[in-house]
């Protein structure tokens, strides 16, 4: 039986322009093809880059992608799958100061929190209401997209290039 086939986006918010090479042969390596990026500068962040690229491939190769550029301290990146038959959707968020977030996507975009998740913040924050939020802004990466999101408009109009994962 042949695996679930999916597609996905690498967002690559902000990046010095030293790291874009390497960016480009991580993902080549991942998708087992030729990655060129259409760079552009981030406004968000004067002296770095930003740069996207459309893919498509086995269900887990976005889990591939995020692994093969979390490495990167500078890096501000985030990796999406969508949903494919038998799999959730998924998007990694990554920023410097926070390291990478993982976040199950269901078919109409929401993130999904598993019952054991919920159940640890409701434990946790032991009645305040106050720490139950904090617990499931955690639990939904609200740091992750409270940073991310000036590099996300700034990026609004950038050209995307779509890839076949290959094999």
């Amino acid at each position: 039986m042949s695996a679930a086939m999916t597609r996905g986006v690498v967002f690559v918010h902000s990046a010095p322009p030293a790291l874009c090479p390497h960016v480009e042969w991580a993902a080549a390596g991942v998708l087992d093809a030729r990655v060129h990026l259409d760079w552009t500068n981030q406004p968000a962040e004067p002296g770095t880059v930003r740069g996207e690229l459309s893919w498509q491939g086995v269900a887990g190769t976005g889990a591939r992608l995020a692994s093969a550029l979390r490495g990167w301290a500078k890096l501000r990146f985030e990796v999406t799958e969508e949903p494919s038959a038998g799999a959730d959707g998924a998007r990694w968020s990554h920023t410097p100061r926070l390291g990478i977030h993982h976040a199950v996507v269901g078919v109409h975009g929401d993130v999904l929190v598993g019952e054991d998740r919920l159940r640890a913040a409701v434990q946790a924050s032991a009645g305040d209401g106050t720490a139950l939020l904090t617990e499931l802004g955690a639990a939904l990466g609200q740091a992750w997209d409270d940073e991310l999101e000036p590099f996300r408009y700034a990026g609004d109009g950038a050209p995307v290039r779509w890839l076949h994962q290959v094999g």
